[in-house]
């Protein structure tokens, strides 16, 4: 007859074991994975919803992340916080703008050129004299408009920052002084 030996209690209680903690790295190892996955979800996530609040803060007017904003090292020529509109029927205004998006931009604190020439020569011997070109205050007119306009862009042909020294930002600055 074959020997046969019967099994050993302590053999089957350390396989037991040994088991047991294999199976508890393994699920160890599944909540390392299980974290791992949930903190690469999290940075996916955070990417995207960073890509679109750039997205939005460039091409709309939510200007979320301030990406529209000059940066200073642009502006090397220090702009003065004024800017000229111009407009498809010639007008220039010159002022602040406040606001800007698709549809109109806000001017306020405006002013515009005027041009007035004579009529007449003083007498006929004298050739006629230039334009004369001057700088006027909005609000000063006979129909007494208020210091804004809100102008629809589908008529500004184009706008510009004007740097502190143009002979119109001085004009202006000088005009604020003699009026304040």
């Amino acid at each position: 007859m074959p020997d046969i030996k019967p099994p050993v209690i302590g053999d089957q209680i350390k396989k037991s074991e040994a088991e047991q903690a294999k199976a508890a790295s393994l699920a160890r190892q599944e909540k390392k994975g299980g974290a791992f996955k949930v903190i690469i979800i999290i940075i996916i996530i955070t990417v995207i919803v960073l890509i679109g609040l750039f997205l939005v803060s460039k091409y709309t007017s939510l200007n979320i992340l301030n990406i529209n904003k000059p940066n200073a090292a642009e502006n090397l020529d220090k702009p003065s916080g004024w800017s000229a509109v111009f407009l498809s029927n010639g007008q220039v205004y010159f002022g602040k703008i406040k606001k800007q998006d698709d549809y109109e931009l806000v001017l306020t604190d405006i002013y515009y050129l005027q041009v007035t020439k004579q009529i007449q020569p003083a007498d006929q011997t004298t050739p006629p004299q230039q334009q004369n070109v001057s700088l006027v205050k909005l609000g000063n007119e006979l129909h007494g408009p208020r210091d804004a306009m809100s102008i629809n862009m589908y008529h500004i042909i184009f706008t510009e920052e004007l740097k502190l020294d143009s002979k119109v930002v001085q004009a202006i600055d000088r005009y604020l002084e003699e009026n304040p």
